[in-house]
């Protein structure tokens, strides 16, 4: 689902709006994806696994060089959606699809800098736009990394696991499929 809402250049900030859940602040966060640039009239061979088609977006945290996917409060004003949404344009600078159906999960952990616990919801996100100014691009890096790159950078363990799920979701969608052709941000099959 692409939430089709403009955002404000400012982050949203402090807690007024939080939600929580016995205790466990609500976050919500992406892993971004879109498909590798190629050349239209290439193909990728067999051998060549869906995932590895793929690139990921990981951002940099505001405080330390470590790596992760976008993520942030879940408040009381916005669905779950559009949470995923809204962090990810305000931290990573990228819009798209926030693909619902492919909820990957939700997982608890704790907060190193609070000392409590939270709940993290995951979703994949197409990225259909990439913007040059967002509110968080002057304390944020992004890097844009294959799978396996991105799995060893990731520093949250959560974060890792939810895009094992997205990975594996993937697998199973394009199950049985041979070769691939890219033709503008599309995977189709060409056998």
């Amino acid at each position: 689902m692409q939430i089709k809402k403009s955002f404000s250049m400012n982050s949203r900030t402090g807690r007024d709006l939080q939600r929580y859940n016995r205790g466990c602040r609500q976050v919500v966060g992406c892993i971004p994806y879109r498909s590798k640039k190629r050349d239209p009239s290439s193909c990728v061979q067999q051998g060549s696994t869906p995932i590895d088609d793929l690139e990921f977006l990981l951002i940099s945290s505001q405080k330390n060089p470590r790596m992760m996917f976008p993520k942030g409060g879940w408040e009381i004003d916005e669905s779950l959606e559009e949470a995923a949404s809204r962090e990810t344009f305000e931290e990573a600078g990228v819009v798209g699809e926030v693909e619902v159906q492919e909820y990957l999960g939700t997982w608890s952990f704790k907060s190193k800098s609070q000392g409590i616990f939270h709940e993290g919801h995951m979703f994949p996100l197409r990225v259909t736009e990439e913007l040059d100014d967002w509110p968080e691009k002057s304390v944020r890096r992004r890097l844009w990394v294959k799978f396996s790159e991105a799995r060893e950078l990731c520093w949250h363990p959560w974060m890792k696991e939810a895009l094992d799920v997205f990975a594996s979701k993937v697998s199973k969608r394009k199950e049985g499929t041979q070769i691939y052709h890219f033709k503008e941000n599309t995977v189709v099959c060409c056998s």
